[in-house]
């Protein structure tokens, strides 16, 4: 799903390319990617776009007469750029094209389950209404942010990763915070000390507008085709047995449901594996605990029997 410095990535590509420009045509081949009925999409039409803006991990497309469209890419949703006369590539859910000059946008989605949501509403409240209510980490206070870390008592992962308490952060960005920051991701958070607290917010505040400004130079006014959660650059997310970048020791990972948790067992939880729900519960007693223990899992099955 994209997370904060990619839909920023996305703002930053659309302003230029729909900001003045009319909606001269609303193109829907997916019937359930449009989540509301009033305002009716035909309202749009012929209405030109007046800006672009974030909304936690939505992007909101705002029109005249006090009109929007909040568009939430959920976990495979991702935009199509085509220039005018031009088709956007791949399978578009929904496609819209704006003139005279401006050009055609698509929302494409993988997989077969329809998650992406396209909402047309009216007014700040109407907008308003789709924001799950996180705080903005970036630019926020320390006591503020401390005083959401600490209402409620959840795993830091899960802390950081709800969108109504945090905004913005997901699955990838989440376990870069985390590693940087050197805190387990099992920690709980009304567990911390105002140091540990004060740490992970400063990474939260310096990180992802770095990764921000990293994404947007790195396309360089170029529309962006491949938007992920995994990058070369990363330290942790993805990384399950590369070498971490702060120690050289193996990346481990939590496998659960469709995600991961990729993590530092040396600079995050002081040398213990976390336990993976699967292969934890399948090993038992066998499932090594630190990694010196994985360690000599692995040099006994190179030993010759």
């Amino acid at each position: 799903m994209p997370e904060y410095p990619d839909i920023e990535l996305y703002v930053a590509s659309l302003r230029p390319r729909l900001t003045g420009f009319r909606l001269e045509k609303w193109l829907q081949k997916d019937p359930f990617v449009l989540r509301s009925v009033d305002p009716a999409p035909s309202e749009l039409t012929g209405k030109a776009v007046t800006g672009l803006r974030r909304l936690g991990k939505r992007i909101v497309i705002e029109f005249e007469e006090d009109l929007a469209m909040v568009i939430h890419l959920m976990i495979a949703g991702r935009f199509r750029w085509a220039e005018m006369g031009k088709k956007p590539q791949g399978g578009t859910l929904i496609s819209w094209t704006f003139g005279p000059e401006g050009g055609t946008l698509g929302l494409t989605e993988a997989g077969t389950k329809r998650r992406a949501k396209v909402y047309v509403v009216r007014g700040a409240a109407g907008v308003e209404a789709h924001n799950p209510g996180g705080m903005e980490v970036v630019g926020s206070r320390l006591d503020d942010f401390v005083a959401v870390l600490r209402s409620h008592k959840h795993t830091l992962k899960r802390i950081l990763t709800d969108p109504k308490l945090f905004s913005g952060i997901g699955n990838a960005y989440s376990d870069e915070i985390l590693l940087q920051a050197r805190l387990s991701p099992v920690r709980m958070s009304t567990a911390l000390k105002d140091d540990e607290a004060e740490r992970l917010w400063s990474v939260c505040c310096t990180l992802l507008p770095a990764w921000r400004v990293k994404l947007i130079a790195e396309w360089n006014g170029k529309f962006p085709t491949t938007v992920t959660a995994f990058h070369k650059d990363m330290a942790a997310h993805g990384k399950f047995e590369q070498p971490c970048p702060q120690c050289a020791h193996p990346i481990q990972r939590i496998r659960y449901a469709d995600n991961e948790t990729n993590y530092c067992a040396f600079c995050q939880t002081g040398g213990k594996l976390l336990a993976d729900r699967s292969l934890s519960r399948l090993l038992k007693s066998d499932w090594p605990r630190s990694l010196d223990e994985m360690e000599d899992h692995v040099q006994q099955r190179k030993e010759p029997s």
